[in-house]
């Protein structure tokens, strides 16, 4: 067997075989396929396809190109969430709460973010002192005693992936369907837990732009779930606005203690108990996702939410003080308004340029390496459907460096459209797959 003929078999339509894939997987990983030979194969599969089957094995090669975690000690039946990303996306910070807050054990591990904002490790560390990394007995007895861990994760797992998707990334061969679902699923069924809730976001500023792609992608995901043995449900979401308000890292932290309150913005409190249902009946504790909905609610309304993400920050060496005093959190030292043009009633939000504007003040990245402002972002004053006035105040846009902060007005002057007639909000949850 060699790399030459599998870039052959595959450029001409053929369907690689398990031993292939995982030639090729192995390969690539130990670094004696080079990253030209790599980039054929990859560029033969953006044109021709994967099938099914192909998906499956491309998988879990992936899945056991490094370590795996074992979650067995852990009691119950444990649930996993993740995002394929978006604008002002913080459910996780809600949604594991409320689902450990109802019994199901949350054993997470997340990222970090690349683009438009941080991702959840990220936000994690603009508290203070909290650990995003524990030793793996740490984690393990910290979820079995306090039913929650949310860390890093650990550059063993799925190294295959990371060393794929980054040639991916230079090479044109990010947008297909079979090689995102792979790469996603490879490191949810290596992180170990018993079920998965997937968040496909669609719009403007999510991966998946197209409504229909996105539930493909969570199809196939599901199907990829499913066939290792996993209860997964993939949740279509709107991300043609940004979620809730806040965009940006310790912004966005604030934001989802407040919503833990009961005090967030509709939509992000919508979606997340809607998230959180779903675990907690996948979890075992209910019969029925809506029974599930319910139970999250309670727990959002009598605080049990907010004590369990307490519980967490101090387990994780931060400051617990913050659920009270969120004035704690970095702060950025300067900011910037955007204002209405005309008066009139807000038609539009291009979530894109939100993130873009957010990535100009800093609380994004453009590269893995480059480090965030934790206190930068964006506060949207208005969101869509809102009546606005003339010189009203759209956002809010902060930081700590006036070029960068100059840059980030200039983006999100762009992403606000007013117009005369009131428009609707946008249906937030499109479709869910899997239950």
């Amino acid at each position: 067997m060699n790399m030459i003929d599998i870039i052959l078999k595959k450029r001409d339509g053929g369907k690689l075989s398990q031993a292939e894939i995982q030639y090729f997987v192995r390969g690539y990983t130990e670094g004696s396929i080079p990253d030209y030979q790599a980039s054929a194969l990859l560029m033969a599969i953006f044109f021709r396809g994967i099938d099914r089957e192909e998906i499956f094995e491309l998988t879990n090669a992936m899945r056991y190109s490094g370590d795996t975690v074992d979650l067995s000690d852990i009691r119950g039946i444990k649930v996993d969430k993740h995002s394929t990303g978006g604008v002002g996306d913080k459910t996780t910070l809600i949604t594991a709460p409320l689902a450990a807050a109802c019994g199901v054990p949350v054993a997470k591990m997340s990222g970090r973010g690349l683009g438009f904002t941080g991702g959840t490790v990220d936000k994690l560390e603009s508290i203070p002192g909290l650990r995003t990394t524990l030793e793996p007995e740490e984690f393990l007895r910290q979820v079995n005693e306090t039913g929650i861990a949310l860390i890093g994760q650990t550059a063993h797992i799925t190294p295959a992936d990371k060393k794929i998707y980054a040639l991916r990334d230079v090479t044109g061969t990010v947008e297909n369907l079979g090689l995102i679902a792979s790469s996603i699923m490879s490191k949810k069924l290596a992180a170990g837990s018993d079920a998965i809730v997937l968040d496909v976001k669609c719009g403007s500023g999510a991966f998946m732009e197209d409504q229909q792609r996105a539930a493909q992608l969570g199809q196939i995901m599901c199907e990829i779930g499913v066939a290792a043995g996993k209860r997964t449900v993939a949740v279509i979401t709107d991300m043609s606005q940004p979620l809730g308000k806040a965009v940006g890292n310790s912004l966005e932290v604030a934001e989802a203690i407040e919503t833990l309150r009961g005090r967030g913005p509709e939509d992000i409190t919508q979606l997340s108990l809607k998230l959180a249902g779903i675990m907690i009946y996948l979890g075992g504790r209910v019969k029925t996702e809506a029974e599930g909905q319910i139970m999250a609610q309670q727990a959002l309304h009598s605080g049990a939410g907010l004590e369990k993400l307490k519980n967490l920050i101090i387990r994780q060496g931060g400051k617990g003080e913050v659920i009270d005093h969120p004035e704690l959190l970095p702060e950025a030292s300067m900011k910037r308004e955007i204002v209405a043009g005309s008066s009139g009633f807000v038609q539009a939000i291009d979530a894109k340029a939100v993130g873009l504007a957010s990535q100009h003040t800093g609380a994004g990245r453009l590269t893995k390496e480059d480090a965030v402002d934790l206190s930068a972002g964006i506060l949207l004053r208005k969101k869509v459907g809102d009546k606005v006035s003339r010189g009203e105040c759209l956002a809010v846009v902060y930081g700590n460096n006036k070029n960068k902060l100059t840059s980030a007005q200039k983006e999100a002057e762009k992403a606000f459209s007013i117009g005369k007639e009131k428009v609707e909000k946008p249906q937030l949850i499109k479709n869910i797959l899997g239950l």
